[in-house]
């Protein structure tokens, strides 16, 4: 979990996924919607996507194609909701005890 966190945590990263969520898209084509960086650049980007597990690779010759994984994406937004149920439940049990400290 800690690496795809750490993958998101660049914006870059979060625009290419984006490209990615519904169509499988060649390196080329994902590089072409970034004209400030270098292919190289992108590439090592989608590397640490896919080091991540957030998206998949699929070879066709020479070419590389790749595709959110939406599967991991759901394992990651089930990890957020359990840490953000989490927080308001605590959130709720402080504000519980002050209710009851002013209470008493």
């Amino acid at each position: 979990m800690d690496s795809a966190l750490k993958a998101l945590a660049e914006p870059r990263r979060r625009q290419i996924l984006r490209l990615v969520w519904s169509n499988e898209l060649p390196a080329a084509a994902i590089a072409s919607h970034f004209e400030d960086v270098t292919r190289s650049a992108i590439s090592q980007h989608v590397s640490v996507l896919r080091d991540s597990r957030l998206v998949t690779e699929r070879r066709d010759g020479t070419r590389r194609f790749y595709r959110a994984n939406r599967g991991e994406m759901a394992k990651l937004r089930e990890f957020l909701d359990q840490y953000w149920t989490s927080g308001l439940e605590r959130l709720r049990d402080v504000a519980e005890a002050a209710e009851q400290k002013k209470g008493a």
